[in-house]
Order: C-alpha cells, then sequence, then structure tokens
C-alpha cells in the first residue's frame, strides 16, 4: 500500500490519501477508519482494507499539492558512510559500527517543493536515501527481528552543505538547514518491499544521472542499523531512519560543481517512487 500526505486546493489541512492506478483515494472523514498515520500505525495498515472500495471519488494526483510523508516525526536519525563505494569516493576509512547524526522537523520537505539555497554557505550537495519509516516502539532489538518494527520504506534527499559539515567534527550544521530533508512522495508500506537490501537507487540532477547504485552496497543492512540504535534509545512509531548514499555525489566529483539555483535533482528508489525538488535563492 501506498500512503501520502497532501493539501487540496486552498485548504491548509494536510490529508492522509491512499495512492493507486487511477487516483488518490482520500481518508479525511472515512466513519470507522483510522485517518491519520499515527492511527494507521497502531492499527495496522490492514484496517485501511476498506477504504480500497471508495473508487467512486478518487482524486486525480496532478490535483493535489504533496506533503512530508511523515509529518512530525519524533526522531530522525541519519547514517552517515554507509555505502561502500561512497566512504571511498569521500576518502573516508569503512566505519566499524554506524555513523549517526539527526535532523530536525525543520528540514522535512515534499515532492514537488522549492528548496532555499542561502547565500551564507557555497557547497549544496544531493544524496540519495532510503528512508525507513519505524512502525512501533523498538528498544534493545535483535537484528533478526529488527525488520518487524519497519512501517515503511520512502526515498529521502538528504542534503548536505559541504563547507558547513567540515566546519567543525560535528556534522550537524551542514545538514540541518530548513527544507534540507525532502521525502516522498509515499509510504510503501514493508510488506511490499521484499528486500531492503536489494532495491536500485538513482539520482539525476537536471536529467544528467549522478548516483546509480544498489542498497546491496550497504555497510551495515537496515536491520543492522535498527538494532544498533535501539540499543541505545527508544524508537517510537513515526521516527524516521535516513540509511545513507552511494556513491556519485559532488564531493566525491573532480571538479566538483555544487548544486545552484535553478537545478533540480530527482531521487529514486526502486518501487517506492521519485521524488523531485527545484532549488532557488533564499
Amino acid at each position: 500500500m501506498k500512503l501520502l500526505h497532501f493539501t487540496l486546493n486552498n485548504d491548509p489541512a494536510v490529508r492522509l490519501g491512499i495512492q493507486t492506478a487511477d487516483g488518490v483515494i482520500d481518508l479525511t472523514g472515512m466513519d470507522g477508519l483510522p485517518t491519520t498515520l499515527e492511527a494507521v500505525m497502531e492499527a495496522g495498515k490492514d484496517a485501511l482494507t476498506p477504504a480500497l472500495s471508495h473508487t467512486d471519488d478518487l482524486i486525480d494526483e496532478a490535483d493535489i499539492n504533496y506533503a512530508p510523508c511523515v509529518l512530525n516525526p519524533e526522531k530522525i536519525l541519519c547514517v552517515g558512510l554507509n555505502y561502500a563505494r561512497h566512504a571511498k569516493e569521500s576518502g573516508a576509512d569503512i566505519p566499524t559500527s554506524p555513523v549517526l547524526f539527526s535532523k530536525f522537523n525543520n528540514t522535512l520537505a515534499s515532492h514537488g517543493e522549492d528548496i532555499p539555497l542561502p547565500t551564507n554557505a557555497e557547497k549544496y550537495d544531493y544524496e540519495v536515501e532510503l528512508g525507513v519509516i519505524i512502525g512501533k516502539t523498538a528498544r534493545y532489538v535483535s537484528e533478526e527481528d529488527a525488520l518487524d518494527y519497519v512501517f515503511g520504506y520512502c526515498t529521502i534527499d538528504d542534503l548536505s552543505v559541504r563547507d558547513l559539515q567540515m566546519r567543525t567534527s560535528q556534522w550537524l550544521l551542514g545538514k540541518t538547514m530548513d527544507k534540507f530533508m525532502p521525502m516522498g512522495p509515499y509510504i510503501v508500506t514493508a510488506d511490499e518491499v521484499a528486500d531492503p537490501q536489494n532495491l536500485g537507487l538513482s539520482c539525476w540532477v537536471n536529467g544528467e544521472r549522478r548516483q546509480n547504485s544498489n542498497t546491496s552496497d550497504m555497510i551495515f543492512s537496515v536491520a543492522q542499523v535498527i538494532s544498533y540504535a535501539s540499543q541505545y534509545m527508544t524508537l517510537k512509531a513515526g521516527d524516521i531512519i535516513s540509511t545513507g548514499t552511494p556513491e556519485g555525489v559532488v564531493l566525491g566529483m573532480n571538479p566538483q560543481v555544487w548544486l545552484q539555483p535553478g537545478d533540480e535533482a530527482t531521487c529514486e528508489i526502486e518501487g517506492l517512487g521519485k521524488l523531485t525538488n527545484r532549488f532557488v535563492a533564499e
């Protein structure tokens, strides 16, 4: 099942919907059904099965405005240097433990949303990443059980500001500018992803493919990352884990041509949909 958040016409209220081949099913006002992502996670996605019969009033997807596929996560965790070939292009050693850092809710943005590039930095970079949405409380979980705690997956662009990221030993400043984690368009529920370690992922900039890899190149698998993080913090329903990017980012290029206003990036992960954003001057 593909879920999405969206707004419609001039109504600012964010709605939850189901994406189908024929249009979007709006869950707003459906009696007896969960109509928020949090409620769906608590009830289970099968609670939405009755909604699939509501095909008389489908919304054309071209008429909606997308919202971030998760609206208010308690935690946004990211994994740095988690692809072997990306670590090599960055000149970094292969990590022996997952390199975790955080983003904040101010970084959330949606498919189709313009991303502002402030003038107080220069080295703007793209990073296609597999996003993992936690579906229930996870603490001290094993690698063997870790995927049972995943509600779904999404496409993420973990935008980075390299000159700020490398200013100190802490990456935070270079990762947390406003709207610097667009995600979506959809959450694809975990049952539709047979193996998160065998998904093709790509990123195009202005139509030129820059990244083209597979999640099989991860150093630490999705299950390993979830298990590792859960040993040190409680993961909660709605938390997001962005699992790292493959090779092909500007940081590893020679010459390095950073993102500029007017550029457009499209990130795609196999089966999860394309995420496109345009960059504009702040």
